[in-house]
């Protein structure tokens, strides 16, 4: 399982060949053993295999190819709308329309998608993390029926790879991990651990072809800007209200 894990490759184009069913099936008992907030398991899993409904989630997911390739589409969500039901069935009064709430749903679903994708990994299939999910929240709930109390967190594609990529690179351990107590970075820090990741080719490639003066400025100008930052956290912010955690 460490291999797998330390093997881990985006995958965006897939072989036009079905998962077995029984094989999905496993995959997603393995991703329901993740651990979870006071085994309360408030996330639903929405398995999504048709075409048409693929297409319609597409452009949620800025028309990416791999939504419309691969042969399934798995929505993780933060879900109180089934705990609320049973509690309020057993005469019980649920107090989750609140931000908390939403946090502890959240990271349940990103628990049990880790789970799902190394699964999956695991058998030889391939995986492609969507972050997109959770900027177009408001679409693809819509598009999904999701009900109050539901809200999209993240998106996995799931298919037999097609392409064979190269590792992408990682941060060193040293720059991740804080011994006993957080030790703040100094200036010769970042540049030691940043190092490797600036001067590799296709990160030269994004900063001449922007024409930016860093890696850093093509993050903070092109990729992830202030303002879209801003935009769709104003969104999120609505569905949140909308879905009744604010």
């Amino acid at each position: 399982m460490i291999n797998t894990l330390l093997n881990h490759r985006t995958i965006r184009k897939y072989k036009e060949k079905n998962i077995d069913n029984d094989l999905l099936v496993e995959i997603l008992n393995a991703g329901i053993r993740a651990s979870t907030t006071g085994n309360m398991q408030v996330y639903s899993i929405i398995n999504t295999k048709s075409d048409d409904l693929k297409s319609k989630l597409a452009p949620a997911h800025f028309n990416q190819k791999m939504i419309t390739q691969a042969p399934v589409v798995l929505t993780f969500c933060a879900d109180f709308n089934r705990f609320n039901k049973w509690c309020i069935q057993n005469g019980a009064i649920p107090g989750y329309d609140n931000f908390l709430s939403f946090i502890t749903a959240a990271i349940d679903a990103l628990l049990v998608a880790q789970n799902v994708a190394i699964a999956a990994e695991s058998k030889g299939l391939g995986i492609c993390y969507l972050g997109t999910t959770i900027y177009n929240a408001d679409t693809i709930i819509e598009l999904l029926e999701l009900p109050k109390g539901v809200v999209p967190i993240t998106t996995i594609t799931v298919g037999w790879p097609n392409e064979n990529v190269d590792l992408v690179d990682r941060l060193p351990l040293e720059a991740i991990v804080h011994q006993e107590k957080y030790c703040d970075y100094t200036s010769a820090d970042i540049s030691t651990y940043y190092q490797t990741k600036e001067n590799l080719p296709q990160n030269l490639k994004f900063v001449e072809e922007n024409r930016k003066p860093s890696l850093a400025h093509v993050f903070t100008d092109i990729r992830y800007k202030k303002v879209d930052n801003e935009f769709f956290s104003e969104k999120i912010f609505n569905v949140l209200k909308g879905q009744g955690f604010l």
